[in-house]
């Protein structure tokens, strides 16, 4: 058995979901570990662009069962809809299972998601308000309900009611908005259980047997390294872990089963919502790498913000995940710039220079990037097979990335579509 890994290196939208779908096809699992429908990833069935935000993007390998894990939050209705999508877009999705112990995203956690953002005013975290953050917050106070539930829709009734009765107090008195009626909610998820149930699995025992079957899975996560709960710009980050850690808690498997752990890296870099990002650009090489990139969220349509790659933000995440591979997305998008920008490390007003990710917002007052510019190709590579017979300028970019995050790059994707890849070394085994 092989365990293979992909996990984002920077802000997300990296393109997990390509490198995702080249893996799925001799995978005998696929498995998503932790987050909720606030990231999405575009697969593209029969020319049609379908985004998705719950479901694998394995999903489109008949051959891989495809497990949303405990570490997962899940919009029920969100999923259904998603599945149907791709129902009537031919796709079979009767190859996917769902955790009894994955959390369910209720109603009101996206209520009070929209409610506590309004609050926080100019301090707004710049959440997509879709529950996430309240959900994994009652997992954590331990009020949260899980997709098991449904089995018993007695027991389902009896823990919402009491959950109903905290909600509901701090939506009137402390939002002076409606409460919800339980009657309401039933109602609303009697339906629902119908339609999950077929679904639903112990997945840590199916895994684990798994793994002892000598079977090839693969975990894939949504967002990345610098908006882990823990590791990254903390609190302008997601509710969970998107890091290795996730993979062992979030889907209840060994450390000693995962073989391959790939960061997927753009080029650059790109960040939506708030929080600090040191190599922002707010001038005509931001708007290029914006325009020519095309960087727009997949899940709010937000325009991305742009900036050149930061390898101390990769290199932590090299460090904190021990990245065997590294998978670099979207180096075509360079091919317009006469010189490209690498930051090395960070300048402190002082002139003191420092090679970490601090661990507070405060810590990233006055702070400026340290660059190292190397020469633009300017040429298009779309059509590059090998590694060779790229640039020699683009080549001096790669190997930098590689001496300076001490992880092999094995991929390199030279264009939008399946086959704009150049492969450096063979990560399936």
């Amino acid at each position: 058995m092989a365990g293979y890994v992909v996990v984002g290196c920077q802000w997300g939208d990296e393109g997990k979901g390509k490198i995702v779908d080249y893996l799925a096809k001799k995978m005998d699992y696929v498995v998503r570990f932790q987050g909720g429908n606030n990231a999405g990833h575009t697969i593209v069935v029969d020319g049609k662009k379908i985004v998705l935000h719950l479901l694998p993007s394995g999903i489109l390998s008949k051959s891989a069962e495809c497990v949303i894990a405990s570490g997962v939050v899940i919009d029920p209705f969100v999923l259904l809809k998603e599945m149907d999508t791709l129902r009537n877009n031919g796709v079979d999705v009767e190859h996917l299972r769902i955790s009894d112990r994955a959390h369910l995203i209720m109603p009101y956690h996206i209520k009070l998601d929209g409610l506590q953002e309004m609050k926080l005013g100019g301090a707004k975290i710049g959440t997509t308000k879709r529950g996430i953050g309240p959900c994994y917050a009652d997992k954590y106070t331990r009020i949260g309900l899980r997709v098991g539930d449904l089995i018993d829709f007695d027991y389902f009734k009896e823990r919402l009611a009491n959950v109903l009765k905290i909600k509901n107090e701090l939506l009137v008195k402390i939002y002076d908005e409606r409460p919800y009626e339980l009657d309401e909610l039933l109602e609303m998820f009697k339906p629902i259980r119908e339609k999950l149930l077929p679904y639903i699995i112990n997945s840590s025992e199916e895994l684990n047997i798994a793994a002892a079957q000598n079977k090839d899975i693969l975990f894939e996560g949504a967002q990345a390294n610098m908006l882990d709960i823990d590791y990254g710009s903390y609190p302008y980050v997601t509710s969970s872990n998107p890091t290795i850690g996730g993979v062992i808690a979030g889907a209840a498997i060994a450390p000693r089963s995962i073989k391959y752990i790939i960061g997927v890296c753009k080029a650059y870099s790109t960040r939506v919502g708030e929080g600090p990002f040191i190599t922002e650009l707010f001038d005509e090489d931001g708007e290029k790498i914006s325009s020519l990139g095309a960087e727009y969220g997949a899940t709010t349509g937000r325009k991305r913000r742009c900036g050149w790659l930061d390898l101390v933000v990769v290199k932590q995440a090299a460090q904190i995940n021990g990245l065997t591979d590294i998978a670099l997305t979207k180096i075509d998008i360079l091919s317009a710039f006469d010189e490209i920008k690498v930051c090395i490390a960070y300048k402190r007003k002082d002139g003191e220079i420092i090679h970490s990710i601090p661990s507070t917002i405060a810590g990233y007052e006055g702070l400026e990037p340290v660059y190292k510019i190397f020469k633009g190709w300017k040429k298009d590579i779309s059509d590059v097979k090998t590694f060779e017979a790229l640039p020699s300028e683009c080549q001096k970019y790669i190997k930098y990335i590689e001496k300076f995050t001490g992880v092999q790059v094995s991929m390199v994707s030279v264009g939008p579509d399946r086959e704009h890849n150049i492969y450096l070394h063979d990560i399936i085994a």
